[in-house]
């Protein structure tokens, strides 16, 4: 059972379909860490193009789920209710594996610093337990 639906995540950020790009949270340490559910889909929009007859997610909508785990790590905390936690950097991206219609993406972010409205989290997805994305993403906390 997850620990948070779609609907209760967006609550927390203002993202909403077709870009909201986790379906269930799992784990949450509000401020520390959060781990994400993406059921991957043939019907998500982007695989009529991204490839024809070959469809792989996009890594950038990858990055961008990890982004939005780390978003709702971030604004479950109190002080940040109801802000919005934009992209700083992105840094040390490396992709090892395709993520295809039928996977079950896992999406681990860990706030690994922060100072004021500023914070950088250590991401990586995995796909079957395997690693299939990591990167190292900046966040600034916005209005």
């Amino acid at each position: 059972m997850s620990l948070m639906t779609t609907k209760e995540i967006m609550e927390i950020i203002p993202h909403r379909q077709p870009f909201l790009l986790i379906d269930t949270i799992e784990e949450l340490e509000p401020g520390v860490r959060a781990v994400a559910k993406k059921c991957v889909s043939y019907n998500e929009p982007y695989f009529a193009g991204h490839f024809p007859g070959e469809p792989v997610m996009p890594g950038v909508l990858i990055v961008e789920a990890l982004a939005q785990a780390g978003a709702v790590a971030l604004l479950s905390q109190p002080e940040f209710k109801g802000k919005t936690a934009y992209f700083g950097a992105i840094q040390s991206a490396k992709f090892k594996k395709k993520v295809v219609p039928g996977d079950i993406l896992m999406l681990e972010t860990e706030i690994i610093k922060r100072k004021g409205p500023i914070g950088i989290g250590s991401a990586k997805a995995y796909v079957d337990g395997k690693l299939a994305v990591q990167a190292e993403l900046t966040f600034a906390i916005g209005s």
